[in-house]
């Protein structure tokens, strides 16, 4: 019961019982002072000593009285004293307590005295003062941890829009470089088929070549043979000349002879006729011989351009060999690269996917953080600050709010990466600027 009484009325019911002891006691002394001069009336004892016994009793009740009077008022002040000095600054104490439990650090705590009550002023001043430094450096971390949380989850959505933009064009990538990696290897297919197909068309044509050098060595034997029966046709004109020469003086002695010389005449005549007529073939077959051997140097030089045409070809084969084995080449080396690429793509394709899923992680956690520092900044807010704290926090929190947006991202556009996607795929053919087809 006594535990639930104020400590004032703890002080005036101390004060009273005080005062009741003291008047009990002067009361009983009283009573028995009074007891002792009733006896001293009763008893024979002479009127000097009676009148000094009445004069000691009433000296010591106007004593007591005044004892008793002083003590009252001795009471009364020292109760307004502790009341105005201890009681008073206690429940203001108890007041603001209760104030800055309920959250109210706006009321200030003026220092009246020097002595202990004084100094717990001051130091609850001194701690408000903390606190009220301690909670605004609180609310405006808590206040920049949200608007930092929110640029962070702002940004993070974006990341997150990007890298999903970023994950689905290196998916088409990937599509496009496997479709090229097939083109690259019909491509290498057909190279090198073509490849075969050069080398065998540049074996027929080196066989064509030495063909025509054949036909061209014939035709010069044929030239050279027909050469040699001119000669021989010449030495048959010449038999035939010299037949008819002899064949005429033959005639001529005969014609001498008489009719003795007349059958000689005769055969002399046939033997002319007959040397008229292989002189005849001579001529016509030095004509066919003139006429072949022309027709045989016309065809040697014919045969002479085809052979050099065919070397031309020749050349021009292994030149294109040599260009569609480089072709070929070059398309293994692109279908290699290619695979190279692929693979990269696959292993960017997958860090993607992985960044992706951090970064979703990432946002969660900022987006629960933010929660989090929006709650601690409400509950923080519960606390009354004075004007001057709030303002700087409020315009401190603005400009971190300002500068996270000046800082956040901005996305790209997404019509511009679609253009980029729908642009087909270009063939990577790599030659040597040195080869040529002629």
């Amino acid at each position: 019961m006594l535990n639930n009484l104020k400590l004032r009325h703890l002080f005036a019911l101390l004060m009273v019982l005080i005062v009741a002891s003291a008047t009990a006691i002067v009361a009983v002394a009283m009573t028995q002072m009074q007891a002792v001069v009733a006896q001293l009336q009763t008893a024979s004892v002479s009127k000097g000593v009676l009148g000094a016994a009445q004069s000691s009793y009433t000296t010591t009740l106007l004593v007591g009285g005044i004892a008793l009077a002083v003590l009252v008022v001795f009471s009364v002040a020292a109760f307004l004293l502790v009341n105005g000095r201890i009681l008073k600054p206690l429940h203001f104490l108890a007041t603001h307590f209760e104030s800055i439990a309920k959250g109210d650090l706006t009321q200030r705590i003026t220092r009246k005295s020097n002595n202990e009550i004084g100094q717990v002023f001051g130091s609850l001043q001194h701690m408000q003062d903390s606190l009220i430094k301690t909670f605004g450096h609180i609310r405006l971390s808590a206040a920049q941890l949200h608007a930092g949380n929110e640029g962070i989850a702002e940004g993070n959505s974006s990341l997150t829009a990007r890298i999903e933009e970023q994950a689905a064009a290196l998916q088409q990538t990937a599509t496009s470089m496997e479709q090229l990696s097939s083109t690259v290897r019909q491509n290498a297919d057909n190279a090198h088929q073509a490849n075969q197909l050069a080398v065998t068309a540049s074996n027929v044509a080196q066989r064509g070549g030495q063909a025509v050098g054949e036909v061209v060595s014939t035709m010069q034997g044929i030239s050279a043979s027909s050469s040699k029966i001119a000669d021989i046709v010449g030495v048959i004109d010449s038999i035939a000349f010299q037949t008819n020469i002899l064949a005429l003086n033959a005639a001529v002695e005969a014609a001498r002879a008489g009719e003795q010389g007349r059958g000689f005449a005769v055969v002399a005549s046939e033997v002319r006729a007959l040397a008229q007529r292989s002189a005849q073939a001579a001529r016509e077959i030095t004509g066919l011989i003139d006429d072949s051997v022309a027709k045989v140097n016309e065809g040697s030089g014919q045969v002479e351009r085809a052979g050099a045409t065919m070397q031309e070809i020749v050349d021009s084969v292994k030149r294109v060999t040599d260009i569609m084995g480089e072709i070929s080449a070059a398309t293994i080396e692109q279908s290699s690269g290619i695979d190279q690429v692929n693979l990269a793509i696959s292993s960017m394709d997958s860090s993607t996917t992985y960044n992706a899923e951090r970064v979703d992680e990432t946002a969660r956690s900022a987006i629960e953080m933010s929660k989090q520092s929006q709650a601690l900044y409400e509950a923080l807010n519960a606390y009354q600050l004075p004007e001057s704290q709030v303002i700087d926090i409020e315009a401190q929190v603005k400009s971190q709010r300002a500068q996270t947006q000046k800082k956040a991202p901005l996305p790209h556009s997404t019509q511009a990466l679609a253009a980029k996607r729908a642009l087909p795929p270009r063939p990577l053919i790599v030659l040597n600027p040195q080869s040529s087809l002629l």
